[in-house]
């Protein structure tokens, strides 16, 4: 199940491209043949994702697709599975021949290696639309379509000729497309409406800013962002204001494990010439970006003090008050029967005074 996972990350990242801010709602499927299968690990696999949900899986040890999400038990029948059973069943050999394919391209009798399938559409927070179709081998772009031209870019040599074959059949590229334009979206506008419970709520961040001591006499401010959803953010440090995205070392979003996400945002700073640092968080559910100024633990600990002073000068003018109004009014001491300090109940001046 690890190389599972990790395959699948592989798939994410590799494949992305430029589309790695997908909007507010997104359909995307993975297709992944590789050559060495193994334990946890199927020769053939498509997941499908609505945003950052599975919600759909199909694999050639199974060779059923399944719904991976409640959403999708309740509000999809058994013959939209048996339909993806069908479509994905005819799709494994394909893989396995392009894989192959691919070997034979770049001179590769063995070894593992992986051909892979990335496609999707987007709905974007202005309204427009978007569609992809990405191929990979071994992780690295292979060929993909430019679906306003209608025509496939190809990466390297090996892959033009794929091009060439597919640039030919017209109608094969123009069925992309209208997947893409059509048929996508409004499966994309159904899934969102089944899930709407977890896809379309909000969780806004929180922010903790932390620094520790780091090489050279140098700090590490370091700021986490955590509990928020959906998962596009942005995190940046600013220096007197102004942002410094290319000072900031960010560490990817992941998930929290209670179906929110987090990430954090570090940067390396020389404590001695310079304390103006603010986190600034970006996130759909704010209406401004959020912003935590770090303070040095000197400035801490001058406030801490402030704090202490002013308490005890509260405490001690509230402790003259109530002397000055007993010597006013005159002190009787209580009759031994009417209880005494030592019995835990007094709830007179003095008990205040100490608090």
């Amino acid at each position: 199940m690890a190389m599972l996972q990790l395959l699948l990350l592989l798939v994410v990242a590799a494949i992305q491209g430029g589309h790695c801010n997908p909007g507010p709602h997104s359909l995307r499927y993975f297709y992944t043949a590789v050559s060495e299968p193994g334990p946890g690990l199927p020769q053939f696999i498509t997941v499908g994702y609505v945003d950052d949900q599975l919600f759909g899986q199909y694999n050639s040890e199974r060779r059923s697709a399944e719904p991976r999400a409640e959403w999708a038990k309740r509000n999809l029948d058994a013959q939209y599975w048996e339909r993806n059973t069908q479509i994905f069943q005819g799709a494994q050999p394909v893989f396995r021949a392009n894989l192959d394919t691919a070997r034979q391209r770049y001179n590769q009798s063995g070894g593992f290696h992986t051909f892979q399938l990335k496609y999707g559409c987007e709905l974007r927070a202005d309204g427009s639309k978007g569609g992809f179709y990405q191929y990979a081998y071994d992780g690295g772009d292979f060929i993909s379509l430019d679906k306003d031209k209608e025509t496939w870019v190809a990466a390297d040599d090996a892959a033009r000729i794929t091009k060439g074959k597919w640039d030919a059949d017209r109608s094969y590229t123009q069925r992309q497309k209208a997947y893409l334009e059509e048929t996508c979206i409004e499966w994309l506008g159904k899934y969102v409406q089944y899930g709407k419970e977890t896809l379309q709520r909000r969780e806004p961040p929180r922010v903790q800013v932390s620094d520790r001591p780091s090489r050279d006499g140098l700090t590490t401010l370091s700021c986490r962002v955590h509990g928020f959803y959906p998962q596009n953010v942005a995190v940046v440090w600013l220096k007197k204001g102004m942002a410094v995205p290319q000072e900031t070392i960010q560490w990817g979003v992941v998930p929290s494990g209670d179906g929110t996400y987090q990430t954090r945002a570090t940067i390396e700073i020389d404590p001695s010439s310079e304390t103006n640092y603010t986190c600034c968080v970006e996130h759909p559910t704010l209406a401004q970006d959020l912003r935590v100024p770090w303070v040095p633990k000197s400035n801490v600990m001058l406030i801490v003090g402030v704090v202490i002073g002013v308490l005890v000068l509260v405490a001690a003018i509230a402790g003259a008050v109530v002397f000055l109004k007993k010597k006013k009014d005159g002190y009787k001491a209580a009759p031994a029967h009417e209880g005494s300090a030592s019995s835990g109940s007094n709830q007179g001046s003095d008990t205040c005074i100490k608090a």
